[in-house]
């Protein structure tokens, strides 16, 4: 398999909420909610970086979009990695996760591997890591 992500979906309980929580509060750009004329097409899509988008989509639309049963959830099953330049943008992310309703479940602090890491749950209960990598070049 040749690899192209280009959507990152995220099965919400709250369109509403996590549309804040994605826009007001992390600033990810998007045009809203749209689809509102479909059961199921209900979502909202936020711009990365280059083509990558962020998704988010009721947990019962896309159960029903993927024809599985709607399971029970648990926030270590995979978790999203934000890479930042310095670690002091470590910090200022969290701080601004921790202000926009984030549970932070491990503020930052100097990892094992070398780098500067924290961990948030976002309103529904998604893992996403801010890290500093020593070994990123972020000249590209």
């Amino acid at each position: 398999m040749k690899s192209e992500l280009a959507v990152i979906t995220l099965g919400v309980d709250d369109l509403e909420r996590a549309l804040t929580f994605y826009r007001d509060g992390l600033g990810l750009p998007t045009k809203g909610i749209i689809g509102t004329k479909s059961e199921h097409g209900v979502v909202a899509f936020f711009d990365l970086q280059h083509s990558l988008k962020l998704t988010i989509w009721l947990h019962t639309s896309l159960a029903h979009e993927a024809n599985v049963p709607l399971g029970p959830r648990s926030p270590t099953e995979f978790a999203l990695g934000h890479n930042v330049p310095s670690k002091t943008e470590v910090d200022a992310v969290m701080e601004q996760t921790r202000k926009a309703a984030a549970t932070i479940t491990d503020p930052p602090h100097d990892a094992f591997w070398g780098g500067y890491t924290g961990s948030f749950q976002d309103p529904d209960g998604h893992m996403w890591e801010v890290a500093w990598n020593p070994d990123r070049d972020f000249a590209d």
